[in-house]
């Protein structure tokens, strides 16, 4: 087993739940906390979005609104 997957196995779900990364809407400069699971979602929308596959957008924007509406609002709206 690699470092990695050793240290990812020591963290309890408590403490990843916990764990926030800070993700900023490049036109307004507004920024907001994500978990680990809606900043993977954002990066997903963002990539699909610079990659013009409108469908994974329109998706990931539906499941983002629906975890996290205020983030949304401020990132993504």
């Amino acid at each position: 087993m690699n470092i990695h997957k050793q240290m990812e196995n020591l963290l309890d779900e408590d403490y990843k739940e916990t764990m926030k990364i800070r993700a900023t809407n490049p036109y307004s400069g507004e920024s907001v906390m994500l978990t680990p699971e809606e900043h993977k979602l954002y990066i997903e929308i963002k990539e699909a979005e610079f990659n013009k596959d409108y469908k994974t957008v329109q998706q990931g924007l539906s499941k983002f609104s629906r975890m996290n509406a205020a983030a949304f609002m401020t990132l993504l709206d």
